[in-house]
């Protein structure tokens, strides 16, 4: 996995409020960034993709292809 890194909108202070994602070229890692020696949860990259496109669209529009 490459560098862990956190939204910019992780809020302010420390920006602990938030997830951290790391990437490959097949995978997406997630993980808490108040708790990063806790569990990840890794993602085929398209899965990953495709579940970014429903969050960002809140009219439930099918995801492009």
């Amino acid at each position: 996995m490459g560098n862990w890194r956190r939204s910019s909108y992780s809020g302010e202070g420390d920006g602990n409020n938030c997830v951290e994602i790391a990437t490959s070229s097949t995978q997406v890692a997630v993980r808490d960034s108040k708790a990063p020696a806790r569990a990840t949860l890794t993602f085929p990259r398209a899965a990953f993709t495709r579940f970014l496109a429903t969050v960002e669209d809140p009219e439930g529009n099918p995801p492009p292809r």
